[in-house]
């Protein structure tokens, strides 16, 4: 049955690719969706300029990057052939012969089928306004800055290109969620760890536990454990919530926040049900990096002591005063509104950066088309010490069952 249900799609996919190819229409309209699914617009958009002109600043280590301008204008790739475009995309080669910098997901991007490949040259030559913006040069100091090393780097760690292979015997649901997640999505550039020579750990989930297994801090934030912990990934996420999550950026355990944000609105948001259910499933067919990692347990001491008026436990003042409105004192917080703090995955990682980040500088859960409300959490860097934030912190990340390892104010004092 499993291979009917494949042949059947893989037939379906093939009718549809003849039909865009026979439809110049149709192929510009697919190529937009897979722009989407590729949250191309997030990275090659400077904030106020216009769409995927390029000149947005990306942190590295080694200094400062801008991304490029991709419309079809002679300062973009209005001169590029559809074998210059994919070598650009898939191989990481620019039209002069230069590696591109690897902030360019080519890695990821190598998965990509080569029809989608031609559906998004499509789009972007003929369905993208052109834009005459010249393309920004790196800010990275001598001799960090020539370009030859970067092709060492892509010869020793860029994957070989090739169409993706959904591997034998897999689900067919299963198989589209990784085509998008490793491929397009490029998800593992954030939520892989890398190695100290910057390449991910991992590019699939066939290569190692590491994959999608959470990153260190960027530009202030975690990219969370995407994987199966119930701790700090999705252990304890429902394929339903993930969806939903991923649809409008807040699900009955979580809200979106730092950089999924713009994942959220320019990409997830605008995916068919189908292709959102398929990333879902994958995701959730991923196992836990931590062979004992164990569901949460709710104990109810701190919210029986709070209700009782009890807030002698270190942290649970400031808590009171700051928090509670909002995420209660039972800490379940209100379902897609204020998320939950007891049991959430992301207050429970290893790492506190993101959960001190969000206490200092605040969030706005961003407006989708289906979920069009916004709601704010305010910033508390002006009113709360290092001493605070480090012990309300520390509150949230040991009650209502909570488990998490001890923030020091010198951790607080170090993101600000």
């Amino acid at each position: 049955m499993k291979a009917l249900v494949i042949a059947t799609l893989s037939l379906l996919a093939s009718f549809s690719a003849v039909a865009a190819e026979s439809d110049p229409q149709a192929l510009i309209k697919q190529g937009e969706y897979l722009a989407r699914a590729g949250d191309c617009v997030a990275c090659h958009t400077a904030k106020g300029g216009k769409p995927f002109a390029g000149g947005l600043a990306m942190e590295t280590p080694i200094g400062t990057i801008y991304s490029t301008n991709i419309t079809p204008d002679k300062n973009g790739i209005g001169t590029y052939s559809f074998e210059d475009f994919d070598k650009a995309v898939r191989h990481g080669v620019a039209q002069n012969g230069s590696t591109l910098y690897p902030a360019m997901p080519y890695p990821s991007y190598a998965r990509v089928n080569e029809a989608d490949m031609r559906a998004l040259y499509a789009y972007f030559m003929k369905g993208v306004k052109p834009v005459e913006q010249a393309n920004q040069e790196a800010d990275i100091p001598w001799p960090l800055s020539m370009r030859w090393p970067l092709a060492i780097w892509r010869w020793l760690f860029a994957p070989a290109v090739e169409d993706f292979k959904p591997q034998a015997g897999q689900d067919a649901v299963v198989s589209r969620g990784a085509y998008l997640v490793e491929g397009l999505g490029h998800c593992g550039a954030c939520h892989t760890p890398r190695a100290l020579t910057m390449q991910e750990k991992a590019l699939s989930a066939s290569d190692s536990p590491a994959f999608l297994s959470g990153s260190a801090p960027l530009e202030g934030w975690i990219a969370k454990n995407l994987r199966g912990d119930h701790k700090d990934g999705l252990g304890s996420w429902s394929e339903d919530q993930l969806v939903q999550f991923l649809k409008t950026g807040r699900s009955d355990r979580s809200a979106v926040f730092g950089g999924m944000s713009d994942v959220i609105v320019h990409s997830m948001q605008y995916m068919s049900d189908a292709d959102l259910t398929a990333i879902a499933r994958y995701l959730k067919s991923l196992p836990a990096v931590n062979p004992a990692d164990k569901p949460h347990q709710y104990n109810p001491a701190v919210a029986d002591a709070l209700w009782n008026g009890d807030d002698s436990k270190r942290g649970a003042a400031v808590y009171i005063d700051n928090c509670a409105a909002c995420h209660r004192t039972d800490g379940h917080g209100y379902t897609r509104v204020f998320p939950a703090l007891a049991g959430n995955p992301v207050l429970q990682s290893a790492d506190p950066t993101s959960l001190i980040h969000i206490v200092l500088k605040g969030g706005t859960l961003p407006a989708t088309h289906t979920a069009p409300s916004t709601f704010t959490m305010p910033a508390f860097d002006w009113r709360l010490s290092d001493q605070e934030v480090a012990d309300v912190v520390n509150f949230i990340r040991t009650s209502w069952g909570n488990q998490a390892a001890e923030v020091k104010a010198g951790d607080v004092k170090a993101i600000r």
